[in-house]
């Protein structure tokens, strides 16, 4: 492969005002002396700590940045989407902003894209300064995916990673609205291999991704990718119906052999009507959240809208 014209570095933020000068200054550190002409597209999802103002001053005097701001809170999907719709590098890299993802693992997925690969996905080796119980859900979430979904997504991968300009194409003819940017990359194909790396903690400031943000992620993964849950809601009435179908069998040889037992048993007929209640409850819930995302997909509403875009004058 011949040398690469160019690498955008995607970077999503939302209240990074700390962590964005030590990333700019790790990245320049990184590509000083490489052939590789670089840029830092900084996307901000409606920040509120000054961090915007900050990156749009820099790339006022910086020639490698570049910032888009979207005109509200869209997400961090859908922000990573934005870098990617704008970048023009012949391969992007996509990183969150508060340095867990080290910049100087960008050279080893660099030389794994020369060598032929068209994506190349940081796996996460060790995670430091993350607790037991959210590792566990992360690890947990990887293997339910990977069974439900049948797409192969790297186990312990985040959104860290390197994409040919291919692959940028590829992802953007798919314009969901629920969008699980790791699954799709996957499902897309093309070469793909890994690089492993050591998580480093948070630089600054709180976690953008608490448990409940996750598993809300971790749901819109599963019925982005999956109709295995209302499957299983048809096994679970199925199999329902068979108890209900036996429980009626039992009635009627306790009638015919000891009658007097029917007058009991009030408890355990009320627990079994709140059981069926909550099963057919679960099922229109279940059923309900998939109604609601043909509702939202057929809107065909943008998925972000972008207030500013902002370079040095005169960069390309």
């Amino acid at each position: 492969m011949s040398p690469p014209k160019k690498i955008s570095i995607v970077v999503p933020f939302w209240n990074e005002k700390e962590t964005l000068p030590v990333l700019l200054e790790r990245l320049s550190s990184v590509f000083a002396g490489r052939e590789e002409a670089w840029e830092l597209l900084l996307v901000d999802d409606g920040s509120t700590d000054g961090s915007a103002e900050w990156a749009v001053a820099q790339a006022g005097r910086h020639a490698h940045v570049r910032v888009l701001r979207l005109s509200r809170n869209f997400g961090h999907q859908m922000a990573i989407t934005a870098g990617l719709d704008r970048a023009d590098g012949d391969a992007v890299v996509v990183m969150d902003a508060d340095l867990q993802d080290p910049p100087e693992v960008i050279p080893e997925l660099i030389a794994k894209w020369r060598e032929g690969a068209e994506v190349v996905y940081a796996v996460r080796r060790s995670r430091q300064g993350e607790t037991w119980f959210k590792t566990f859900l992360a690890s947990s979430f990887y293997r339910v995916f990977r069974r439900l979904a049948k797409v192969d997504v790297p186990m312990d991968a985040g959104d860290f990673r390197l994409v040919d300009r291919s692959v940028v194409d590829a992802l953007k003819e798919m314009r969901e609205l629920h969008r699980f940017m790791r699954g799709l990359t996957s499902w897309v194909g093309y070469r793909q291999t890994a690089v492993e790396y050591d998580r480093a903690p948070r630089l600054a400031g709180e976690t953008k991704y608490p448990v409940w943000k996750s598993a809300r992620l971790a749901f819109d993964a599963i019925t982005s990718f999956s109709a295995s849950p209302l499957r299983w809601i048809l096994l679970l009435g199925l199999l329902v119906c068979l108890l209900a179908a036996l429980w009626v069998v039992y009635v009627m040889i306790v009638a015919m052999v000891d009658p007097g037992r029917l007058a009991r048993g009030w408890a355990s007929l009320l627990a079994v009507m709140f059981f069926l209640g909550g099963v057919q409850l679960l099922g229109l819930g279940m059923i309900g959240q998939y109604v609601s995302r043909i509702f939202e997909e057929s809107k065909h509403r943008p998925l972000y809208l972008i207030r500013t875009d902002t370079r040095a004058k005169g960069s390309n």
